[in-house]
């Protein structure tokens, strides 16, 4: 499960200024999913959520199987970045599993879903494979765009435009939420998490700039 120790309420808006030419690649290539995403989804927050979560879900497992490979490789230790990886990924499924409760999305977006993934698999597999700096710091600018979606999702909450419906008890038992939270207090957990990643990712990029 995921170190909740990870997860970081504090400065929600923080961004991490490109230091290079490939950190500017990798702040414009999130900037541009995010483009797309808000012209297919527009105020649809559920559905955005589910979209983004099926991505995120990605980079963990990704990055956790190729530090696996490399530490068998080199015959060395992997000085804990496997299972921190592997954490993400499950943190991130679970958040995938919590949306697919609240959207329901159709059979034809599921398909969607499916296909983005397998093709965001491929790009980013061969991404960390040849600049593995390059993979965390698009997740660690994938995850500011998180933390700004969820942060619009919880607005719309509080502003009655996205009903606060009950939570689903998946959500209530990974996040140890009360028996009657609601919709508002799992965006709030999920954002927590998602701040977590991305200041981790930013500095997993900046350890190996160094």
């Amino acid at each position: 499960m995921f170190d909740m120790s990870n997860r970081h309420d504090g400065d929600l808006a923080s961004h991490t200024p490109p230091k290079d030419f490939k950190d500017r690649l990798a702040l414009h290539t999130v900037k541009a999913m995010r483009v797309v995403a808000d012209s297919f989804f527009a105020k649809r927050y559920g559905h955005r959520a589910v979209v983004l979560e099926t991505v995120a879900a990605v980079p963990g497992m990704v990055g956790g199987l190729l530090q696996h490979l490399k530490s068998v490789r080199h015959i060395r230790d992997d000085q804990g970045w496997i299972r921190e990886l592997l954490d993400e990924a499950e943190n991130e499924r679970m958040h995938l599993m919590t949306f697919i409760k609240i959207a329901e999305p159709s059979r034809f977006e599921r398909t969607l879903i499916m296909l983005g993934q397998a093709v965001f698999y491929n790009l980013y597999f061969f991404l960390y494979l040849f600049a593995p700096r390059v993979a965390h710091r698009v997740v660690g600018y994938l995850e500011e765009e998180a933390v700004i979606s969820y942060t619009q999702y919880l607005e719309q909450i509080d502003a009655g435009a996205v009903e606060n419906v009950p939570a689903p008890q998946i959500a209530i038992d990974y996040w140890k939420l009360d028996q009657d939270a609601r919709l508002r207090e799992v965006v709030i957990a999920v954002r927590a998490d998602e701040a977590g990643h991305r200041d981790r990712n930013h500095e997993l990029a900046d350890e190996m700039a160094a």
